[in-house]
């Protein structure tokens, strides 16, 4: 079978089942486990699928996005860890913004800083910005009933009323070609103009975001250092090449 066949094979095992595993893609193409790696490598680097332990997983839809309910159970452990992280990073007097999102939602019960003045384009992050007794500010804009984050023209102008010491973001992927990207352009606009108003960016994510690509560019990943609970090691081998992360749980 040439290579472009063997592709599609894996390809099509896909359109059928989330995961596949080494062993089924050998028996559906008749290739050795070690060319079938191979192949994964390509299409993965293709962004055509996800490498995971033992197989191939489908990449997300680039313009599907969960709610806010939806994500918010998905690996607790891991965002409250890169979020206790992330809140160590913040000190007294810090101007700081923090976006929109399950996993940065997790770091505001943890700041310690004193004196500090947040802006967010979070709704809940709002209330419990306040709730810590923390200065805090909307960015304005529309509010995105199914991530509850404050988007658009409006969140972006009001963004540029600011700058910031630090700057806390999430994402919904990060690839080595395509950089840090969310299915929402009005959302990759207001989490664009943060990065550049902040003079320490961070992308809070947990593991499930690498190697994923969704439709809408924000920022290259030299553009701000990646906060995370914990990834595999053949994983931050391949993105500390382009920049810094953070691990919370070893």
């Amino acid at each position: 079978m040439l290579t472009e066949e063997r592709h599609a094979t894996i390809l099509n095992c896909l359109k059928e089942k989330e995961v596949v595993k080494i062993q089924e893609l050998t028996e559906a193409t008749g290739a050795s486990e070690s060319t079938i790696r191979r192949d994964l490598t390509d299409l993965e680097e293709s962004g055509l699928l996800r490498r995971v332990h033992g197989g191939a997983a489908k990449v997300s839809r680039k313009r599907i996005e969960p709610s806010m309910g939806e994500k918010s159970n998905r690996f607790s452990e891991e965002k409250r860890a890169a979020g206790r992280l992330a809140a160590s990073l913040i000190e007294d007097n810090d101007c700081v913004f923090i976006d929109a999102g399950t996993t940065t939602l997790a770091l505001i019960p943890y700041i310690q800083a004193k004196n500090i003045v947040a802006v967010t384009s979070g709704f809940d992050h709002l209330r419990l910005l306040a709730e810590q007794g923390i200065e805090a500010y909307g960015t304005g804009g529309r509010l995105k009933q199914s991530t509850e984050a404050l988007t658009g023209t409006g969140a972006v102008h009001g963004l540029q009323q600011y700058w910031f010491d630090k700057a806390f973001l999430g994402v919904n992927g990060i690839h080595l070609k395509a950089g840090y990207t969310t299915p929402d352009p009005e959302e990759a606009a207001v989490k664009t103009e943060a990065i550049k108003r902040a003079q320490q960016p961070f992308i809070l994510a947990d593991a499930s975001k690498f190697q994923e690509s969704t439709f809408a560019h924000i920022a290259d990943l030299e553009d701000a250092v990646i906060i995370t609970g914990k990834i595999p090691e053949k994983t931050r081998r391949m993105f500390e090449k382009v920049t810094d992360i953070k691990e919370a749980l070893s």
